[in-house]
């Protein structure tokens, strides 16, 4: 019952009979919680959450038992579960505790990118500045929301609607070539910076792609870049 309520919450659940087959199925695939009930054929499940825990520091256990009584639920957290269930318990309640121990074992979602840095290009998001060599250089705010779409997928193409629609959300319309001259003035504003250097190619037949100076030799199938 229990495996058929966890799959249908979109989860990968494997079922272990006895401490004997759990012990087998953490060592070969640890998982990020376990359903531990603290009356098992072959070994106490008390004894199992202490030696997993100290085995095992980022599983999340989830104690199952059909003693209610405080002292074993104290014990159980003490031993090193994280949470403990008497039975009978309600599905919705078993559901919501196991998503709430699959979070915290979740890794932490990584910071924003605010700087992006490509050889003496710099593009700082929070103050809106574009560095070449530590020199600021002058850019409008479609010029530089142009750049940022461009530059959080380098070497890969950007489409002119997705362009279009970083500037102004809802401006685009399919044959309004207004994109094609704000990046031509982009890439001006670059060259003038950099001389010699292009940082934006022409997919043909996709949009824009940002190319970091030293992966410019890669081949995107793109026209002259300098077309615009």
């Amino acid at each position: 019952m229990l495996v058929r309520l966890l799959q249908a919450e979109g989860w990968v659940v494997q079922a272990a009979l006895s401490a004997a087959q759990a012990e087998q199925a953490l060592a070969l695939d640890l998982p990020a919680v376990v359903l531990l009930d603290v009356m098992l054929p072959d070994a106490s499940g008390m004894d199992l959450c202490r030696r997993w825990r100290a085995a095992y520091p980022g599983l999340g256990i989830l104690m199952l038992t059909a003693r209610g009584d405080p002292f074993d639920r104290v014990l159980g957290l003490e031993l090193g579960a994280d949470d403990y269930l008497a039975k009978p318990f309600e599905k919705r309640e078993l559901v919501a505790r196991v998503r709430a121990l699959m979070r915290r074992q979740a890794p932490p979602a990584a910071p924003p990118v605010t700087v992006w840095s490509f050889g003496s290009l710099t593009v700082h998001l929070i103050r809106r500045e574009v560095l070449v060599e530590g020199q600021a250089i002058a850019l409008t705010s479609i010029e530089f929301k142009l750049l940022l779409e461009l530059i959080r997928v380098p070497g890969q193409a950007v489409s002119r609607e997705q362009l279009s629609e970083a500037v102004q959300a809802g401006s685009y319309r399919p044959q309004d070539r207004t994109v094609d001259v704000q990046v031509g003035r982009l890439r001006r504003r670059l060259a003038q910076a950099m001389p010699g250097s292009d940082w934006i190619e022409t997919v043909r037949g996709e949009g824009y792609a940002f190319i970091p100076r030293e992966t410019q030799s890669k081949d995107l199938n793109s026209d002259d870049p300098k077309a615009d």
